[in-house]
């Protein structure tokens, strides 16, 4: 991809940013399932981990600007509610994947696993359909459904309470 190519895709995303809203959908552990990639950075990843856990599903790249913005809010939220039965994941959308990813997330090393996206993925053809943009965030509960979503940078405070409901919910 060119240099004017993806100033323009990273225009388009930035004008999206401010897009957002939540929708629930029932696919149940096939949101889970999806997840089950390889992973990059010094945090390690097993997908069966995620069983019985609140999952904050985060879409990003590395040439996003609004992404790496998030990324401060996403550290906090692992933090703290981390032990409590929650668990963040970056999937990245680099198209160029490991080559791009591989360093960004050892340079970084946030302290939730980043995942390489999958062609289904990137296509838009996994349970998460078409990422229209970048940072998209997707909200699991404990059954694996998808109850909650954001185009574009949330807030802490608005994210925390949304995972603050879930984690007292069985």
């Amino acid at each position: 991809m060119g240099a004017a190519a993806r100033a323009l895709a990273c225009l388009t995303l930035l004008t999206l940013a401010g897009c957002r809203g939540t929708r629930p959908v029932d696919a149940g552990p096939a949101f889970l399932q999806s997840l089950a990639l390889p992973s990059v950075g010094p945090t390690g990843h097993d997908v069966r981990k995620l069983q019985g856990k609140v999952v904050l599903v985060s879409f990003f790249a590395t040439w996003c600007f609004p992404c790496l913005a998030e990324m401060p809010t996403l550290e906090a939220l692992q933090r703290d509610y981390g032990a409590q039965g929650f668990q963040v994941v970056s999937v990245g959308m680099d198209l160029e994947g490991a080559k791009v990813l591989r360093p960004f997330a050892d340079h970084y090393a946030p302290r939730y696993p980043v995942l390489l996206a999958s062609p289904w993925i990137i296509e838009g053809r996994s349970p998460f359909g078409p990422i229209k943009g970048l940072p998209t965030t997707v909200l699991l509960d404990r059954r694996g459904r998808a109850v909650a979503g954001w185009q574009g940078v949330e807030g802490h405070d608005d994210v925390a309470k949304a995972i603050e409901k879930l984690l007292k919910q069985d």
